[in-house]
């Protein structure tokens, strides 16, 4: 059994460029991804939902050879699809009860050095910059409310790019698996 699990399992590598080709020079542009397939569409899905799921039962699900689901899984690590696999949490059940969005007014042209403290921050999970009334969107997880005021009122606001914040307090959130986003479309 261990031999036949050691034969399933397989190694993530870091996202570059396919073998035996040099990395594009800094400064240019990637190459343009290559198009998905439904095979390469079913791959993912069940990844996001599964990022454990073996070779083996990734390639039983879509009806390929464990070699050919390799390969895929392979190339779409290579193309930057697949960026990497992570671990669904409940943030609550992990000591963080406080969730909230922010979202940030930021000067003109600050946006990589204002992301750049933004990943510095504790409880930061998402950061995206956006277009709208506000420039930044920001996704944090606190232990409780008082820590939550102290990073937007002593981290947030210290930042000197960032002009204003507002804080968008989670009650309730549902994270959905892709199984339900492929049947509510």
């Amino acid at each position: 059994m261990a031999d036949e699990q050691m034969a399933d399992d397989w190694q993530v590598v870091a996202p570059g460029p396919p073998a035996g080709l040099p990395a594009p020079p800094a400064g240019l542009p990637a190459p343009p991804a290559r198009p998905l397939d439904a095979i390469d569409r079913d791959i993912l899905r069940i990844l996001q939902a599964d990022g454990r799921a073996s070779i083996r039962s990734v390639a039983e699900r879509v009806h390929v050879s464990r070699a050919n689901a390799y390969a895929r899984i392979n190339r779409l690590i290579d193309d930057g699809v697949i960026r990497g696999f992570s671990a669904r949490v409940n943030h609550e059940r992990a000591g963080h009860g406080a969730s909230a969005y922010i979202t940030l007014k930021i000067v003109q042209n600050s946006w990589r050095t204002v992301r750049e403290q933004l990943q510095a921050l504790p409880g930061a999970a998402h950061i995206a910059l956006v277009s709208g009334d506000f420039d930044v969107l920001l996704l944090v997880h606190t232990p409780d409310n008082r820590t939550l005021r102290e990073l937007v009122l002593t981290k947030l606001q210290s930042i000197p790019e960032v002009l204003s914040t507002r804080t968008l307090l989670v009650f309730e959130e549902t994270d959905l698996d892709p199984d339900h986003r492929e049947t509510t479309r």
